[in-house]
Order: C-alpha cells, then structure tokens, then sequence
C-alpha cells in the first residue's frame, strides 16, 4: 500500500467505527473493540493476526487472550515477554520489523515476521494491547501507530469504557 492509501484506509476505519459506535455512549467498549478487529483485518491486506491480550488480574503483567481473528494464538503472555509484554511495560507502541530481531520474541505462529503493539488503556490506566502480525516483513510504519491509536482513542471516548 502507499503511504496515501494506507491513511486512507484509516481514515475510512475511523469513519466506520464512529457509524458503528455512534454517540449515545451506552455502546459496549468489548463491541467497539471487536468490530475494530474485523474492521482492521479486513482492510489491512498485510495482516494475518489481530487480536487483543488482556491483564485480567491487575498489577500481574501477565497478559490473557481475549478477542482476536487469525490462526489459533498464545493464550497466556508471561509478564514482560514478547513485544506485547514489552508494550505494557512501556507503556509505548512498538513496531518491530522482523520479529527474529527481537529478544525474546515469542512465536504464535512461526509464519510471522513482523509487529505492531499497541497498549490500551481505560483511562489512564493500561489494560491490555492491541497486537498485530504479519508474514511480510517490515509490515507495518508509523502510519499505522497513528491509525490504530487513533481508533483506540475513538473507542475510549465514545463507549462507555466500564463495559
């Protein structure tokens, strides 16, 4: 994709997810968050996983899945683990590459070659993240940071986030 048409699409993503969510407030934020994950698998031609990991027991880092689209995934991140176990700790986006170059990548599926991780947060606190794959190396830029966070953040103001 050029970089024009891969703003587009988020652009269009955003769109849809606020027709979807609307603006009454009483949308359920799981339902916002799913339909984000069929909205980004669907447009996005270079993604093969998506899907969000949980903290259910906070203060744990231990990172449980929860909804996702793609072949079967980790259930359980250890604390501090892989890219999305780094994310939550730094509390920061990490694009990654090629997955072989990062320590202690952990491989789902061994297809995979390149990630973007996004923490989400309710509030101000950080819950989970977003994590996306690739078989393409190099999948993913700083557009799509911009793009998914965007969406996160659309999502955390127009549900409600107790949900």
């Amino acid at each position: 994709m050029t970089e024009t048409s891969l703003k587009e699409m988020y652009v269009g993503i955003e769109r849809d997810l606020r027709a979807l969510i609307g603006n009454t407030g009483v949308f359920p934020r799981l339902s916002a968050e799913t339909s984000l994950i069929a909205l980004l698998k669907e447009r996005h031609p270079l993604i093969s996983w998506i899907g969000f990991y949980w903290e259910l027991t906070p203060g744990s880092r231990r990172l449980w899945i929860g909804a996702y689209q793609g072949p079967v995934a980790c259930v359980e991140i250890p604390p501090g683990k892989g890219v999305c176990g780094a994310s939550f700790d730094q509390r920061q986006t990490l694009i990654v590459p090629d997955v072989d170059q990062f320590p202690g990548h952990i491989a789902c599926d061994s297809r995979s070659r390149s990630e973007i991780v996004v923490p989400v947060s309710v509030g101000q606190k950080i819950v989970g993240v977003l994590d996306l794959d690739s078989h393409s190396p190099g999948a993913f830029s700083e557009i799509d940071r911009q793009g998914i966070e965007s969406c996160l953040s659309l999502i955390q103001e127009m549900t409600n986030s107790a949900s």
